[in-house]
């Protein structure tokens, strides 16, 4: 499946590039979950808070996606390390799936190396966006 362009607000560029910058220090090349998080920024069109399209997964943005292989939903909102609780729903961004969604959009099918393998994920729907909802800052 090939790679679809993702965004990412300069916002969030900043704080996960900050994130990075910290890992760097406690032995960054060992981690394959701090490189591709770094690929994905590197690679993400970084854009404007206020320009961000509202169907975009960002930084603290709940959702609604489905694992295509088994049709299980799944409703998280992604946030940062310190915030992760899976069983308040709280994805990580350095989890594998966490990496995933971000910068893509509802309706977008991801295709993401995980442990157990390959997943095949759909955005069902986005339910909340810091930016859509004027949280800017988030």
């Amino acid at each position: 499946m090939k790679k679809r362009k993702i965004y990412i607000t300069a916002f969030d560029k900043k704080r996960l590039t900050e994130l990075m910058d910290v890992a760097q220090e406690f032995n960054f090349q060992d981690r394959n979950d701090l490189k591709t998080i770094q690929e994905e920024l590197e690679r993400a069109k970084v854009v404007d808070s206020t320009k961000i399209p509202e169907n975009v997964v960002t930084m603290n943005s709940r959702l609604r996606f489905v694992d295509l292989e088994d049709g299980e939903k799944s409703e998280v909102t992604l946030v940062f390390p310190a915030n992760a609780n899976i069983e308040s729903g709280n994805l990580s961004i350095l989890s594998p799936i966490g990496t995933a969604l971000l910068g893509y959009a509802q309706g977008d099918e991801i295709e993401w190396d995980v442990p157990g393998g390959k997943r095949r994920l759909l955005i069902e729907e986005i339910l909340y966006q810091p930016e859509a909802a004027g949280d800017l800052h988030l």
